[in-house]
């Protein structure tokens, strides 16, 4: 793939950082802020309250495998532009219809949008500082983190005093307020991906990747998507459950914001080092810590330093996963292998709230699916761990 020289790289790359806000931070993350006040307004129960982002997950499948198709047709930098515009305006209208269906639809549509927009976006922010190995590696790190934790920072510092101050019955204008902050972010955003539209994208068909040599490390990225999604969901339900204060509330998400922001510098080291499944297996771990830690420690410290390994664990999966590809498979190869990656991930992201809700209807405490999701997360772990590089060291592609 080759791309035109922008002036600008780092001023394009902070767009496209942003685009993530909208796709990942408000699209996803900003549910958990806001579900108990609709669990509570609405009066819904667990499992109806995890079937929401479950629904949202299936919206990311059919997206990612539709971006997989479109983008051998169209520029990266046009389904970028257009899914981002997209999940702004789905975001907005999920404040006008608190129905169960239209619920459905929109969170559906926010995934399978946020999809287009987020992978395509991670071609685009690939294409940059290509001639320089390290700063490429490190805006595609700055890609998944930095953009998602500003927004879930932002989130956090808005929306539990917002609906402390008028109530749960105003979560319809908390989705308001979200989508028009995301299209605030829209047009800084396009006109990123615009200055790259000169990008170039293989229109070949995918080749089929050595699944069977990768099931270590695929085992880990479905068990990650099936464990992290649960925190992501439900940690503000429990907060409430345990009479938690707005300002705890805000804190913790405030923390887990910035130190999601903060988690590629942390790992970078740790990615370079290694080709095995290792680097995923020690994230993984980080990201089961953070899941267990409201239980383990019942605090506002407990909360404080969950948020804290949580958010420096949780996006740095999909970048370990990259890295292995690239050092592990000819680069012919990396789009289908990644794809591939995307979509098993996509799949488990799915069964993860509906899961967790049903556990926590079963034994009435939302805290046991935490339990259960830190689990999975070091069997994720596990199997990550065993996970061997695929050709020699001498071999490695550069």
């Amino acid at each position: 793939m080759a791309a035109a020289r922008p002036t600008n790289p780092w001023l394009i790359l902070l767009g496209l950082a942003l685009g993530v806000s909208i796709s990942n931070a408000f699209g996803r993350f900003a549910y958990g802020l806001i579900l108990p006040s609709m669990k509570s307004s609405l009066g819904w129960s667990l499992t109806q309250s995890g079937w929401l982002n479950t629904a949202n997950s299936i919206g990311y499948i059919v997206g990612s495998i539709l971006t997989l198709l479109l983008i051998r047709h169209f520029s990266p930098s046009r389904l970028f532009a257009s899914g981002t515009v997209a999940t702004a305006l789905c975001l907005l209208a999920t404040g006008f219809d608190e129905s169960l269906v239209f619920q459905t639809a929109c969170r559906t549509l926010v995934g399978l949008f946020g999809a287009l927009s987020f992978v395509s976006g991670g071609v685009l922010a690939a294409s940059l500082f290509q001639s320089h190995a390290r700063k490429n590696a490190l805006a595609i790190a700055l890609y998944f983190g930095g953009g998602g934790g500003f927004g879930i920072a932002l989130c956090g510092a808005t929306l539990p005093t917002m609906l402390d101050a008028f109530g749960p019955q105003y979560w319809d204008w908390a989705w308001i307020g979200v989508g028009l902050a995301a299209l605030v972010i829209c047009p800084f955003s396009v006109w990123a991906s615009t200055e790259l539209n000169e990008t170039e994208h293989d229109a070949a068909l995918p080749s089929i990747p050595p699944v069977r040599r990768m099931l270590g490390q695929l085992g880990g990225y479905a068990l990650f998507g099936l464990g992290y999604i649960v925190y992501v969901t439900f940690i503000s339900v429990w907060m409430k459950e345990q009479h938690s204060s707005v300002l705890l509330t805000t804190a913790t998400w405030m923390v887990l914001g910035f130190s999601i922001m903060a988690s590629p510098f942390v790992w970078r080291g740790v990615l370079a080092r290694f080709s095995s499944g290792m680097p995923l297996a020690l994230i993984l771990s980080g990201v089961a810590l953070g899941s267990a830690l409201p239980i383990l420690v019942p605090s506002g410290y407990g909360l404080i330093l969950s948020a804290l390994v949580f958010g420096l664990s949780v996006f740095m999966p999909p970048t370990a996963v990259t890295s292995f590809v690239r050092q592990n498979v000819e680069q012919p190869d990396w789009g289908a292998t990644i794809s591939f990656f995307t979509v098993i991930f996509a799949i488990s992201q799915a069964l993860g709230p509906i899961g967790a809700g049903v556990i926590g209807d079963i034994t009435g405490e939302i805290g046991d699916s935490l339990v259960v999701a830190s689990a999975v997360l070091l069997v994720g772990a596990l199997c990550a761990a065993m996970q061997k590089p695929l050709i020699r060291e001498a071999a490695k592609p550069s």
